[in-house]
């Protein structure tokens, strides 16, 4: 199996249990080669309840740093976010990616900002 065709069975077998509603969301996470993505998501009416990015970070924090960093700080970030609109537990789509690196930084910093999964 080539690389691609491994990405999207991960992604369709990881999507096939996850479903956001209004008291649960779904915790979208899209990786770049650049930058981290992250989405609150309520699938029963079909809308974006919280959309954060590491551009957000980029221009409060002009410092170098790894982008694993970047992915816990953006993880504080939504979780943050998420406890102003009183949501406090949230089903994790990771989407393809394996749980490893930027996006196993970024799960750990959501939910020492309080999101529960």
């Amino acid at each position: 199996m080539d690389k691609k065709k491994r990405e999207q069975k991960r992604r369709k077998r990881v999507r096939a249990t996850l479903k956001g509603t209004g008291s649960m969301p779904r915790l979208s996470l899209y990786r770049s080669a650049r930058y981290l993505y992250s989405q609150l998501i309520d699938d029963e009416k079909g809308v974006t309840l919280i959309g954060v990015s590491e551009k957000h970070l980029a221009k409060a924090n002009d410092k170098k740093q790894q982008k694993t960093q970047r992915g816990k700080e953006l993880g504080l970030l939504m979780a943050k976010k998420a406890t102003e609109k009183n949501i406090k537990a949230v089903r994790f789509d990771r989407g393809s990616y394996k749980y490893h690196g930027r996006v196993k930084a970024f799960a750990e910093g959501a939910r020492e900002g309080g999101l529960q999964f």
